[in-house]
């Protein structure tokens, strides 16, 4: 097997071209120390986008609409978004958060104002995403390197949604299996408003601060850490490619990528490793990039096997970095510990696969290793997580610590 043909290479310094054609040199979140992270999270962003009706896309990755924001190589950006869960259902935001106690006043005014508007927007799947954001000179054939500098939730509360059939036990799940018994959580009664039941296939957890520690109170003596993401990162894809939750799906009668399956481009990981500190690569199909995001988590188990994690409006700073003819095949990350590589597929046995093969060409290509090697050191020392498996398609993350490498020093 031949060695990756171009591979980003992690953790480095990397040169761009500014517009003005001043050479600048821009380094990755992970050889920032935290001190340098805190730093540019307090500085004023380059640029911000709200999550004005305007920018948001609801359930899709059209390709070539109008920039939302453009930005250069290098420059930082504010992004806010809202969830979907509680703003593009039956009944509008007030009245289905105040099912669970929430006052109006702690309802986004950007959610009031999408719900006023929704109707005029079309639909290509679930998520309300804000975008699109174009990378100036951003090309097919790229690599756009997303730091993840900061996520700051928007309220103090988010939901997450049970049902008998849900997630990893419903109908449509491949490991479904004809015989197969849901669980026992009951319907909403038929008077129920927005078939809501508030503890039972809705449950709204607040977030608050213990012993210095962000956490959702889950119950009485349960506090669970929070560990926020955007549940949607991606790039316009490829023209005329669709993924679908079947292998044979036939394309969108829209003519536009769902939000729903995850692919190449990003999308719908669903990965609660892209946090705080950590970086995104994806490679770029179209020009400028044109990035979205929304699904905004602030904390989720591997797998995601509800269907939901706690979905929760967030506000995120991000650095955008634009490499220059480097290409990669499948989106992949990193953090202070660990190299990522992230396998998708309708099939998971075929996302392991996909995910060990990355792991695999990454540690042949970057670390000097001979395939029998890269095989045996993946084997015998790196993790592969399950990332999600409820949309359709699903994700596995191989994760190659840093730890087994020595460190360059730092010039």
């Amino acid at each position: 097997m031949a060695a990756l043909a171009i591979a980003v290479a992690f953790g480095a310094s990397f040169e761009y071209q500014r517009l003005d054609g001043v050479a600048q040199t821009i380094e990755s979140t992970t050889d920032l120390s935290r001190s340098e992270r805190i730093e540019a999270r307090s500085r004023r962003p380059d640029h911000f986008l709200g999550s004005r009706p305007e920018h948001l896309i609801l359930g899709g990755f059209p390709i070539d609409l109008p920039p939302a924001a453009t930005i250069r190589s290098g420059d930082t950006i504010r992004i806010d978004v809202i969830s979907q869960t509680g703003n593009n259902g039956s009944v509008d935001p007030v009245t289905y958060f105040g099912q669970f106690g929430v006052t109006a006043e702690e309802v986004l005014q950007d959610a009031k104002d999408w719900w006023a508007i929704r109707s005029t927007k079309t639909q290509y799947g679930p998520h309300i995403l804000t975008g699109p954001v174009y990378i100036r000179d951003a090309e097919p054939g790229d690599t756009i390197e997303i730091q993840i500098l900061d996520l700051n939730p928007r309220v103090s509360y988010g939901i997450n949604n049970t049902s008998p059939t849900g997630g990893v036990f419903g109908t449509s799940y491949p490991g479904f299996r004809a015989g197969d018994v849901g669980l026992d959580i009951p319907a909403a009664p038929p008077d129920a408003i927005g078939g809501i039941l508030p503890g039972v296939r809705q449950h709204l957890y607040r977030i608050g601060t213990v012993r210095g520690r962000d956490v959702a109170f889950f119950s009485d003596t349960i506090n669970v850490p929070l560990q926020p993401f955007m549940g949607v990162m991606g790039l316009a894809p490829a023209t005329g490619v669709f993924v679908g939750s079947t292998a044979d799906a036939p394309p969108p009668a829209t003519g536009v990528q769902s939000s729903t399956q995850p692919g190449p481009f990003g999308g719908n990981m669903d990965n609660r490793l892209l946090t705080i500190g950590s970086t995104l690569y994806l490679p770029v199909f179209q020009h400028g990039g044109q990035f979205f995001t929304g699904d905004s988590h602030s904390v989720q188990g591997d797998g995601e096997v509800s269907g939901t994690a706690i979905e929760h409006s967030l506000s995120g700073l991000f650095r955008f970095v634009l490499h220059k003819g480097k290409t990669i095949q499948w989106p992949r990350a990193e953090n202070d510990d660990y190299y990522i590589f992230m396998g998708i597929d309708q099939d998971l046995n075929r996302a392991m696969r996909i995910s060990t093969m990355e792991v695999v060409k990454f540690l042949v290509a970057e670390k000097g290793l001979t395939d029998a090697e890269a095989f045996s050191l993946a084997s015998i020392a790196v993790d592969f997580a399950i990332s999600e498996v409820v949309d359709g398609t699903q994700v596995v993350s191989g994760k190659v610590a840093k730890s087994l490498f020595p460190k360059a020093p730092r010039p």
